[in-house]
């Protein structure tokens, strides 16, 4: 099928629930991408940061190859060894003290989990949340995501939620009392522009969850699984959150989610939450494979390496349209000074996928085995478009 084929079927039967860029994308191979009429793309946006270990990774697919000819399906109603395993290695990998974990599908499903059971185990019905933070579309999820275009059509949305200035420690010691069951904050915020926290602000926010009996609930769906130069961004600051959640890139691009439970939870209520396909043999031998490929390949150091590359390439830019460039590891925002909207067309067009931005931010997820020559050319695209638009 062409391009316009696919377009065609699918605008004809789609629920038209997301602006599309006029590509069809048909195949990947590490961080490179075909669309339906052969043209090659460096991608920069990793399925909003899933595809952390690359596309068609090998090792990923030989894993789901061979659980699939084993047993595909098996529900937590009983035991399995992929799931044995994988609970085993995400406690290993994660902060100290994240023993117990809920199996899911998605990075909304993880912190719908996180808000009951904050809920349910505090006994409190308020939740802190930052402005410009975002956690997911479901209604729990929806409510602790500030961007008001998200939020409006579906409102009422789950009442008790309370938004904050980012990285200001003493308006979230105005807001978090005897009242707040959790707050909830990205290590870096995604959605919101590529903002990375603060040390002393996230480490000062756990504290005062700590001397006030709120859960510090750590969303780590886009940042985690080495996409900012460690496995989980939170490592960067020493933080130990008391939930953390899991998804995008813990599977390889299969879906999965995971919220990890420290010890400050206190006893969830048993059949209070479910998931039918959570943890599945599948989805759990997928992810055995990435964290594995993403240790073994030292995929985090890379992070780290190509991420300052990357950045020092994009502050290089000799052009005024560029307000500022920041990010972790290879999670990197360019602020620029108008709309950005014309400037991701323009680097479609050029070859650069780089289709993830808010208002005024280009967002860089390229996957995490992009090679040096890559984003170089990166690099080189994005000077091409500014200068055209210039």
């Amino acid at each position: 099928m062409t391009t316009n084929e696919i377009m065609t079927l699918e605008d004809r039967h789609d629920g038209d629930l997301h602006l599309k860029q006029p590509l069809a994308i048909v195949r990947g191979e590490g961080a490179r991408l075909w669309d339906a009429d052969g043209q090659t793309y460096i991608d920069c946006m990793s399925g909003h940061g899933v595809a952390n270990v690359g596309h068609a990774n090998p090792v990923v697919l030989q894993a789901i190859e061979e659980q699939a000819q084993r047993l595909g399906v098996c529900p937590s109603g009983f035991y399995n060894d992929r799931r044995a395993l994988l609970l085993a290695e995400l406690v290993r990998i994660a902060p100290p003290g994240l023993e117990r974990v809920f199996m899911c599908n998605s990075g909304a499903e993880a912190v719908e989990a996180a808000l009951k059971f904050a809920r349910a185990t505090t006994g409190r019905k308020k939740t802190v949340a930052a402005m410009r933070g975002f956690h997911g579309r479901t209604f729990g999820a929806l409510s602790a995501t500030w961007n008001k275009q998200y939020r409006e059509p579906f409102e009422p949305l789950v009442p008790g939620f309370e938004f904050v200035p980012y990285n200001r420690l003493e308006r979230m010691e105005q807001a978090v009392d005897e009242e707040t069951a959790a707050v909830i904050l990205e290590v870096v915020q995604g959605e919101g522009g590529v903002i990375p926290g603060d040390g002393d602000y996230l480490r000062g926010v756990q504290t005062l969850c700590q001397e006030r009996g709120a859960l510090f609930i750590v969303d780590e769906v886009q940042t985690g699984f080495g996409r900012t130069g460690q496995m989980f961004a939170c490592q960067h600051y020493g933080l130990q959150p008391d939930i953390l959640c899991v998804a995008k890139a813990i599977a390889g691009g299969l879906p999965m989610g995971s919220t990890l439970i420290g010890p400050r939870v206190g006893e969830l209520p048993r059949k209070g939450h479910g998931s039918t396909f959570g943890g599945n043999p599948l989805a759990c031998a997928a992810a055995l494979a990435t964290i594995n490929y993403i240790e073994s390949e030292g995929l985090s150091q890379r992070a780290a390496q190509l991420g300052e590359q990357l950045m020092d390439g994009l502050k290089a830019i000799p052009s005024p349209l560029v307000r500022e460039v920041r990010g972790l590891g290879l999670m990197v925002g360019v602020e620029l000074k108008e709309k950005s909207g014309p400037y991701l067309a323009a680097l479609a067009e050029r070859g650069v996928l780089a289709l993830s931005a808010g208002a005024t931010v280009m967002r860089f997820l390229p996957p995490l085995v992009i090679g040096e020559e890559e984003v170089d050319t990166v690099v080189e695209r994005v000077v091409e478009v500014l200068e055209v638009r210039n």
